[in-house]
């Protein structure tokens, strides 16, 4: 299923459907059910990571180690909860259309759960789009480990790439693929955040990518 004119691997979680401070707050009252408090600013810096990262990541080996696992299902538990108040941002399923109308190839990737992705795709309108889709269900490591990425590659056939996301954690798995990314700035992170992570391009919105969309400049991993 090789496209000639290269793929483009789609995050959702932020970039298509507003989500970052939703899953922010579900892992603040997730954290405090085990009695770790971490501020949710800092919480959101880590928003794009998977929840296999992002423990660790934000409340330190410790905790990793004590509560790691009960602490992810109470977020799932907490996100669901949060499910009917996700909207898909303006410009979502144009985006995707931009895409597939300009010949790439398109992979959905995203970190989340699997049936939190389900939702997602409803949101967007996704429909038959995608050529595939990719999520946490898929991997042994999420974001920022490129395991997404590579599988998306394959799962396509994929012979060049090129990364769409909203989080400084996605342009990290890129790099670490060789690959090249742009950024939406959806997620809340700021566009120095972005370029110093590695995109070669950030946008203010989905819209401003989708009136560029032909820019986008699919590569060769490198690894």
């Amino acid at each position: 299923m090789t496209d000639t004119q290269g793929t483009v691997i789609l995050d959702v979680d932020g970039t298509l459907v507003d989500t970052n401070y939703h899953h922010a707050i579900a892992w603040y009252r997730a954290f405090r059910r085990y009695g770790v408090t971490v501020p949710v600013w800092n919480i959101h810096r880590a928003i794009g990571m998977g929840g296999d990262q992002l423990v660790g990541a934000v409340a330190g080996d410790d905790v990793e180690r004590e509560h790691g696992d009960d602490i992810r299902a109470a977020w799932t538990e907490q996100a669901d909860a949060m499910l009917d108040e996700f909207s898909a941002l303006p410009g979502a399923h144009a985006l995707l259309q931009a895409i597939r109308d300009a010949g790439f190839g398109l992979v959905m990737a995203s970190s989340g759960k699997p049936h939190h992705v389900e939702r997602y795709a409803e949101l967007i309108d996704a429909g038959d789009l995608p050529q595939a889709w990719v999520s946490s269900g898929d991997v042994e490591q999420t974001k920022p480990a490129p395991d997404l990425l590579a599988v998306a590659m394959e799962r396509v056939g994929a012979e060049r790439a090129v990364v769409v996301g909203d989080s400084v954690w996605d342009c990290r798995a890129a790099e670490r693929l060789g690959l090249p990314s742009v950024a939406v700035r959806t997620g809340g992170f700021s566009n120095e955040e972005l370029r110093e992570a590695g995109a070669t391009s950030v946008y203010e919105s989905v819209d401003e990518l989708t009136k560029d969309v032909h820019s986008l400049d699919p590569r060769p991993r490198r690894d």
